[in-house]
C-alpha cells in the first residue's frame, strides 16, 4: 500500500482517518493502566481500520468482528477475573470503541462512535484529574465534534478546518452552561469514583516493617501542599507531619497499637503546647489509609467536608474511612509542645513489650550496657544520646538500597543492622533505636509520616512529596512525656535540617539534560507544581463548602442542596426562555439578500411575470430575457450578479454588512432596468 497523499484521499477516507486519530488521542493516556494486549489490539484495529480506509477497501465480515469481541472478552475476563467494576469496564469500553470503527458503514455507525468516544473521555477522570487529563480530554471533544459536524455535513464540505472551527464555536457557546453546571451542581463525595476506589494507590501504610518506607521514597509524587497564613515559618528541621504511631511489634511488623479510633470522652494526650502557632493551609491529597497527616503538634481541626477527623491519644489523627478525595483546610499547630503522660502507669506497658526469641544479641547487649556503672541508673534523655552517638560515631550509612535484612527468616534482622551491615533506611534507624530503648527498659515507639518540605519558588507554596515518608521515634521521659527522637538526623543530618530526600539515580535522558542545565529541571517542575495547584486550589478543591459560601453570599442564611437545586434550574430556565426568545426573532428577522430580492419578484409577478417564492434569480432572469428579448439584458445582469452573490463560490467571502449593502444595490439595479420595461416608479 502506498501513501497517495492527504489532498488526493477521497472526503470520506480523511473524514475516517481524522476519526481514528481523535479516537487514538482519547485512549492513549488509559495506556498506563491497561492491560498490554488491550493497547496492542486497540492499535491493530484503528491501523487496520486506517489502511482499508486509504485503500477504500471493504470492511471485515461480522463473523470476524464476532471472534475478535470474543477474544476480547476473554483476556479481559482472564485479567481482571470479572467483567464487571471499573478496570474491567474501561477495558472493555477501549475495545468496543476501536472494534465499531471496523464496521463504521453508515451515519448511524458513527453516531455511535462518537457518544462511545465521549464516554470514553469521562472515563479518565475516574483515575486523574490533572490538568494535563483536562486538556487532553478537551482536545479529544473538540475533535469529536468536528467529526460530528462532518457526519452532518455534504461530503465535500465543509472542509476539516472549518468543521473544527465550527465545533469550537459550539463548544463556546456551551461553556457558559458548563460553567453554570459547575457552579451550582450539588457535589457528591466522591465526584469521580467507583464503589471500591481507596483514593490513592500509594502512601503511608497503618503498618511498617524494614524496607517498606525505602520503597516509598522513590514516589516523587506530591502528598499535600502548604501555604503560611501567619505566624513564623517552621524551620525545615521542625516539619514532622504526624501519621500513623506504631507501638506493637511482633518482630518483624509494626502495627498500631490498640484500637484504631479513640475512644469517646475527655483525651487522655496531656498536650500542652507553648509558644506562639503558625496557622498553614493544607491541600492534602488523596490517601490509601484513613488518616490526616498533621505537623506537630495540631489540637484542633476545623470540620471538613464529608470527613470526620479524631484525634487519639497519641496525637494521630485519623478518618473513618480512608481520604478518597482531596481536602483543603486551615489549621494552627504549635512547633514547640509536650504531651503524655509526666507519670509511669499502665498505658506504657505497650511501648516496653518486645517479642520473645527475636534479636538476642541486642537484648544481651543493653544488658550488658545496664550492668555498666555509668548506665545503671541513667535516665532516658541520657540513653537516647548514647545511642544517638553510636549511630553518628560506629560507621552507619544511609542508603536508600540496603538490601534485605533477615534473608534466612531468622528473626535477627534488627540484630545484623545494629552490629553487623549498619546501612539502612530511616525506619531501620527508628526501628533499632525504639527496640534498644524498651531493651533499656524505656518506653518507646515508632512514629510516622512525613518530614521536611520543599519551598516553590514560583507561588511560595511548600511542597510535601511522598519521597518525604518518614519515620522517627519517640521515647517516654518521667515528668515530661514523650519526647522526639530521630536517628536519622545522627547519620544524616541534611535529610532532616535541608530537606534533601535521597534520589535514585537519573536515566541517560535526565542527566544528559540536567548536563546542560543543570537547574532547567528543577525551574520546570516547580512551574508545573505552581501551575497544578493553581489548578487544584480553584477547580479541583470546589467543595460543598465553597457552594454553600457562594449561596451565603447571595443571601441565604442557611443554604442546603434544594437551595443550589432550585437556584440552578431557575437560571437554566432563564436561559432557556431567553434562547427560545433569540431563536422565535431570528427566525422573523429578514435575510437582507432575501428582502432584496423579493422586492424586485413582486414588481415582476405585479406585472404578469410568473414567479413563485422559489423561484430563484436565474430562473426570474429567463422568463424576463423570454418575454421582452433583449429590452430585458439590463435586468437579466443585475438579476444574475443577484444570484451570484448568494450562491457563486467566493474565495474572499464579503461581511454581513457588505453583503446586505451588495444586494440592496444589486435589486435597485434591477428596478431600474425593469422600468423602461413595464413603466414602473423608482423606489
Amino acid at each position: 500500500m502506498t501513501w497517495p497523499g492527504w489532498r488526493h484521499l477521497p472526503r470520506e477516507s480523511r473524514d475516517t482517518l481524522f476519526l481514528l486519530g481523535v479516537i487514538a488521542w482519547t485512549v492513549l493516556p488509559h495506556t498506563t493502566h491497561l492491560p498490554p494486549w488491550c493497547s496492542a489490539l486497540t492499535a491493530i484495529m484503528l491501523v487496520w481500520r486506517g489502511a482499508l480506509a486509504v485503500r477504500s477497501a471493504p470492511l471485515p465480515g461480522r463473523w470476524v468482528l464476532a471472534a475478535v469481541l470474543a477474544a476480547a472478552v476473554a483476556l479481559t475476563f482472564a485479567t481482571h477475573r470479572t467483567l464487571l467494576g471499573k478496570e474491567a469496564g474501561v477495558t472493555l469500553l477501549v475495545v468496543l470503541v476501536a472494534l465499531k470503527t471496523l464496521e463504521l458503514r453508515a451515519r448511524r455507525d458513527a453516531f455511535a462512535v462518537f457518544f462511545l468516544g465521549f464516554f470514553l473521555v469521562l472515563t479518565h477522570f475516574l483515575y486523574s484529574q490533572s490538568m494535563a487529563i483536562a486538556a487532553a480530554m478537551l482536545v479529544s471533544v473538540w475533535g469529536l465534534l468536528a467529526a460530528l459536524v462532518l457526519a452532518h455535513m455534504p461530503v465535500g464540505q465543509p472542509s476539516l478546518l472549518q468543521a473544527a472551527v465550527l465545533a469550537g464555536r459550539f463548544a463556546l457557546f456551551g461553556a457558559p452552561v458548563m460553567a453554570l453546571l459547575f457552579v451550582l451542581f450539588p457535589r457528591v463525595a466522591p465526584l469521580w469514583g467507583m464503589p471500591g476506589d481507596a483514593g490513592a494507590t500509594t502512601g503511608l501504610s497503618g503498618t511498617m516493617r524494614m524496607g517498606m518506607i525505602a520503597e516509598l521514597a522513590l514516589d516523587t509524587s506530591i502528598a499535600m501542599r502548604l501555604r503560611i497564613v501567619s505566624g513564623t515559618p517552621p524551620a525545615p528541621e521542625a516539619l514532622y507531619f504526624r501519621g500513623p504511631v506504631l507501638a506493637d511489634f511482633d518482630g518483624e511488623t509494626w502495627r498500631v497499637a490498640g484500637s484504631r479510633l479513640p475512644q469517646r470522652g475527655a483525651s487522655r494526650a496531656n498536650l500542652r503546647v507553648e509558644g506562639e502557632p503558625v496557622e498553614i493551609e493544607v491541600t492534602l491529597e488523596p490517601l490509601r489509609l484513613a488518616t490526616l497527616p498533621a505537623l506537630e503538634a495540631t489540637p484542633e481541626l476545623p470540620p471538613l467536608d464529608g470527613v470526620r477527623a479524631l484525634r487519639r491519644d497519641d496525637l494521630h489523627w485519623v478518618t473513618e474511612r480512608p481520604v478518597a478525595e482531596r481536602l483543603r483546610y486551615t489549621a494552627k499547630s504549635w512547633p514547640r509542645f509536650l504531651h503524655g503522660p509526666t507519670e509511669r502507669d499502665i498505658r506504657l506497658e505497650d511501648a516496653l513489650e518486645l517479642p520473645p526469641g527475636f534479636n538476642p544479641r541486642l537484648l544481651a547487649w543493653a544488658a550488658a550496657l545496664r550492668r555498666e556503672p555509668r548506665y545503671a541508673l541513667a535516665d532516658a534523655p541520657t540513653l537516647a544520646a548514647m545511642l544517638m552517638t553510636r549511630i553518628r560515631t560506629e560507621g552507619y550509612g544511609y542508603t536508600l538500597t540496603p538490601g534485605v535484612y533477615d534473608d534466612d527468616q531468622s528473626g535477627d534482622a534488627i540484630d545484623e543492622f545494629w552490629f553487623d551491615r549498619k546501612l539502612g533506611f530511616c525506619e531501620h534507624f527508628a526501628a533499632a533505636f525504639v527496640v534498644a530503648m524498651r531493651a533499656l527498659d524505656v518506653p518507646a515507639r515508632i512514629v510516622t509520616g512525613y518530614q521536611g518540605a520543599e519551598r516553590n519558588p514560583v507561588d511560595g507554596s511548600l511542597v510535601v512529596r511522598q519521597s518525604f515518608a518518614h519515620a522517627w521515634a519517640e521515647y517516654w521521659q518521667p515528668g515530661v512525656g514523650w519526647r522526639r527522637a530521630d536517628p536519622t538526623a545522627a547519620v544524616a543530618p541534611d535529610r532532616i535540617e535541608r530537606s534533601r530526600a535521597l534520589e535514585a539515580s537519573p536515566g541517560f535522558v535526565a542527566s544528559a539534560f540536567g548536563g546542560l542545565a543543570p537547574d532547567a529541571l528543577l525551574r520546570l517542575r516547580a512551574l508545573w507544581d505552581a501551575t497544578n495547584n493553581r489548578w487544584n486550589q480553584w477547580v479541583l478543591n470546589y467543595s460543598r463548602s465553597a457552594q454553600v459560601d457562594l449561596l451565603q453570599r447571595l443571601g441565604l442564611q442557611s443554604p442546603s442542596w434544594q437551595d443550589l437545586v432550585l437556584l440552578l434550574l431557575g437560571i437554566v430556565s432563564s436561559l432557556a426562555l431567553l434562547g427560545a426568545g433569540w431563536a422565535w426573532w431570528d427566525h422573523r428577522r429578514s435575510d437582507p439578500w432575501l428582502s432584496a430580492y423579493a422586492r424586485v419578484r413582486r414588481a415582476a409577478v405585479a406585472h404578469g411575470v410568473t414567479a413563485g417564492d422559489c423561484t430563484p434569480p436565474r430562473t426570474l432572469a429567463a422568463a424576463l430575457h423570454a418575454r421582452a428579448g433583449a429590452a430585458a439584458e439590463p435586468v437579466v445582469a443585475a438579476l444574475h450578479a443577484l444570484d451570484a452573490l448568494r450562491y457563486a463560490r467566493n474565495d474572499a467571502p464579503l461581511t454581513r454588512h457588505a453583503t446586505s449593502a451588495e444586494a440592496r444595490r444589486l435589486a435597485r439595479a434591477a428596478l431600474q432596468a425593469m422600468r423602461p420595461l413595464f413603466n414602473l416608479p423608482l423606489r
